[in-house]
């Protein structure tokens, strides 16, 4: 004579199975809402370097007719005239990159609030097409939320062709509310290899 099943049992094991599916699924998708989480927390406290990013305004429409380490006031900004900050500016390209980077300005004195231009120098050694993308990171950590990018190469993918060479233009401001303590800046660029998932993972852990 066969045993009748244990419903109750039966319907306790799925309920509990049914638990576990959901908890599985909000684990996973709690997974990937930590980077953009994380990418906004950076943006509002500067930590790990992450510098404030204002895509909007072109180089052109921010400096006129453009140039070099040009200076202009933008209408909203307060400079500073009773501090001089000095900002460095660093490039370096992750193995797996067949790129050459450097600064065309090496240091920068300003006053907080000021407007400036300058330009990273890319060189792509190879004999094809590659693209490329940059991380930007800034020591010390706590001036990063005090400088802001408004036009900058590190916005979107870079794509040089075989052997092409090209003059990167980044456009900021270091705001004056910047701490009266921080009297150096720097700011470091990294490019790695947008299809070689190790360039990537070694940039990611650089910021």
């Amino acid at each position: 004579m066969n045993t009748p099943p244990d419903f109750p049992v039966v319907n306790k094991h799925r309920k509990l199975a049914l638990k576990l599916l959901v908890i599985v699924a909000a684990s996973f998708a709690f997974g990937f809402a930590l980077v953009p989480l994380y990418d906004v927390l950076c943006r509002m406290t500067g930590l790990n370097g992450k510098t404030s990013n204002s895509p909007s305004l072109s180089a052109e429409r921010a400096l006129g007719l453009g140039g070099i380490q040009k200076t202009q006031t933008p209408p909203s900004s307060r400079v500073d005239l009773s501090r001089v900050v000095t900002v460095e500016f660093v490039g370096t390209v992750m193995p797996g990159l067949q790129w050459d980077m450097q600064p065309l300005t090496s240091s920068l004195d300003l006053h907080p609030g000021e407007l400036h231009q300058v330009l990273f120098r890319v060189h792509n050694r190879s004999d094809k097409p590659i693209v490329g993308q940059a991380i930007p990171s800034v020591t010390p950590g706590l001036a990063a939320q005090h400088f802001e990018k408004l036009d900058c190469f590190c916005f979107a993918q870079q794509t040089l062709a075989a052997g092409e060479t090209r003059d990167m233009p980044l456009v900021f401001i270091v705001q004056p509310a910047i701490d009266k303590d921080i009297r150096t800046i720097t700011l470091a660029y990294a490019f790695f290899n947008v299809a070689d998932p190790k360039s990537l993972a070694k940039s990611v852990a650089l910021r």
